[in-house]
């Protein structure tokens, strides 16, 4: 957990109010060179010193863009939507006392609380991979925090910029609704899923929609970026709850309410996990040789590979100690692999323990591994994640592991491990 100290801009260092925290998905725990100022894998929203959240004001209708430059030179926040050449509708944002307002975006210009980039699967190898046209908006969303109990948390599209304004250009998709006010989407969009029955082990998945720039929810569009929007959907809200998750086309935020994760596992409960497995001294079948998980620290980073570390035949669940033999490809010498045991031949990978602990839905032992990549975590998370179908680019979808962004396999998500205890 963070201290309150090591967030930005928030509240006071005495028994501050969580509201809850945004994790990102794709990391074990930490960025793979370490959290950074406002670029961590993780971020806490507590109530701030001071109410800085917005509320729509006066509507302005200008024919000219010299007069919508104007508007936008004043203190207040204001959200511009270009309808042609010469006509913008500029709504202006008063203070409003009773919320506190939390910036997320690929800008690390000031107006930003959270930093976050886009997530590289399965790339966490103690380097980051720099990615050459980011999809993430550089000021993405804005989540904003009722001040009282029970301080609910609402998602809306977009963020404010360093002249403290939203810009929808004539290309956005916008639209007057009904009762007359202006609304609108960010270019590659911002999508929710709240899950249903919340963030448990019964837990199963919602619908993906979109988030408008006021906050309405919308069905998804044809693809991420057309101008088109999809149909209001008016029984659904853009109130965040326990499990909701959050998708910035290039980045998934996990949204975990102070409640939830009071009742998650803990960093020491799942070091003492670790502790567990390790004292009852599994051993490879065939070296006979004691096998260890690397510690925490080790296991975050995906540092180099230990002589102890367990490796598993994802296709059976057995687990051993990496040996050299059973080859059947000699492009991939891992991809296909005949396991000593029950002769089943599939990936034989190293075992990493899931560090990250916003993402387990119980306490349980850490017993299943994710296919492809080996991230090891409780039962009932692992059978979460796997039916979690997460955005991919424009228009796809797919379960991935939850610690590094890989894509599950179609046909297995998860496989149960099977120690072989000692034989003395």
């Amino acid at each position: 957990m963070f201290s309150p100290s090591q967030e930005e801009h928030c509240g006071p260092t005495k028994d501050p109010i969580k509201y809850g925290e945004l994790v990102v998905l794709g990391y074990n725990g930490s960025l793979p060179n370490g959290d950074r100022g406002r670029r961590k894998s993780r971020f806490a929203l507590y109530k701030r010193s001071k109410a800085n959240g917005v509320k729509p004001s006066t509507v302005h209708i200008l024919n000219t863009p010299q007069a919508s430059k104007a508007v936008n030179c004043k203190v207040q926040h204001s959200i511009s939507y270009t309808l042609s050449r010469n006509q913008t509708v500029v709504v202006e944002y008063c203070h409003d006392k009773d919320t506190d307002m939390f910036q997320i975006g690929r800008s690390t210009e000031s107006p930003i609380d959270f930093v976050v980039t886009d997530t590289v699967s399965g790339s966490q190898e103690g380097e980051e991979t720099p990615i050459t046209q980011s999809t993430i908006s550089r000021f993405a969303c804005r989540v904003v925090c009722e001040r009282v109990l029970p301080y609910t948390a609402r998602i809306y599209a977009a963020g404010f910029d360093s002249s403290k304004n939203i810009f929808l250009g004539e290309k956005a998709a916008k639209w007057k609704n009904p009762d007359g006010h202006m609304d609108g989407l960010t270019t590659n969009g911002v999508l929710v899923m709240h899950p249903r029955g919340g963030f448990t082990e019964e837990s199963k998945p919602g619908v993906w929609r979109e988030i408008s720039v006021c906050g309405d929810v919308y069905t998804l569009r044809e693809t991420r970026s057309a101008q088109t929007r999809g149909k209001l959907v008016e029984c659904e809200s853009n109130v965040l709850q326990d499990g909701s998750l959050v998708d910035l086309c290039g980045a998934t935020l996990l949204w975990r309410t102070a409640d939830g994760l009071f009742h998650t596992p803990t960093q020491k409960h799942l070091e003492a996990l670790r502790q567990e497995i390790n004292a009852a001294r599994p051993q490879c079948p065939v070296g006979l040789n004691t096998l260890a998980f690397p510690s925490m620290q080790r296991s975050r980073a995906l540092s180099s590979l230990e002589d102890k570390q367990p490796w598993v035949y994802l296709a059976c669940g057995h687990v051993h100690g990496y040996h050299n033999w059973g080859h059947r490809s000699e492009q991939e010498p891992n991809a296909q692999r005949e396991c000593p045991m029950c002769r089943t031949v599939g990936p034989y990978v190293p075992l990493w323990l899931g560090c990250e602990p916003a993402f387990y839905v119980d306490v349980g032992a850490p017993t299943h591994a994710f296919v492809p990549c080996g991230h090891v975590c409780s039962e009932k998370s692992a059978k979460y994640w796997a039916e979690i179908p997460l955005p991919h680019g424009t228009h796809a979808f797919h379960a991935a592991c939850p610690f590094c962004a890989t894509q599950l396999s179609l046909t297995q998500g998860y496989a149960k491990l099977i120690f072989q205890g000692p034989i003395d």
